[in-house]
């Protein structure tokens, strides 16, 4: 396995955060709410993660570093999980589990079914990461995990529903999430390895 304390590293910083939260909800020091304030911080780390995913490819062309790409996996996973954990929030602190509030939820929020879809898709994403999915689809594997944008957008709509009284914080992941598909835009896209390219030579030059 290449770059082991890296993936180590990664790894524990992700799992740190949730299990902090879970245990300042137990100590009651999350304020009079603290099922709905989980539920918020886990929502909101699954958009950060996303975000931290999808700059792992610019990162690489952009530093040359394999070791971006080597935790992208690995971050894609703990986004789904951060989702899981959200809607298990959810179902549990909100819900209670009682699954006849859920059209009334649905009614009073729909920005419930917009989640609702993002987290789909990024069940499709985490069922289709490993190697095998990869040999099995071929070139369709590249265009499924494109969803990965679909869902950055059905994130920030999501978000952008709730916070709609404060969007400054919202303002930032958006703006970093159009940054992140600039990128991925063909002319960008082929500019960023011939920059480094230049770089390098440059480098080597001097």
């Amino acid at each position: 396995m290449r770059y082991p304390l890296w993936r180590i590293g990664v790894f524990v910083a992700t799992m740190v955060w949730p299990l902090f939260w879970l245990y300042l909800a137990w100590a009651d020091l999350l304020g009079p709410d603290p099922g709905k304030v989980l539920v918020d911080r886990l929502g909101l780390g699954t958009l950060v993660l996303l975000l931290i995913t999808l700059s792992m490819t610019p990162l690489q062309k952009l530093s040359g570093w394999a070791g971006w790409i080597a935790v992208r996996r690995q971050l894609g996973l703990w986004c789904f999980t951060y989702v899981l954990l959200h809607l298990f929030s959810y179902c549990a602190f909100i819900l209670g589990f009682d699954w006849s509030q859920l059209g009334v939820e649905l009614r009073k929020r729909p920005y419930i079914i917009v989640g609702t879809l993002g987290s789909v898709c990024l069940l499709a994403l985490a069922m289709t990461s490993n190697r095998y999915s990869q040999r099995r689809l071929g070139i369709r594997w590249k265009k499924l995990h494109r969803l990965a944008y679909v869902i950055l957008g059905l994130g920030l709509l999501h978000m952008l529903w709730i916070v709609r009284a404060d969007l400054k914080e919202w303002v930032v992941y958006a703006v970093i999430g159009v940054l992140l598909l600039a990128l991925r835009l063909p002319p960008l896209a082929r500019r960023i390895p011939r920059l480094m390219v230049k770089k390098a030579s440059s480098a080597k030059k001097a």
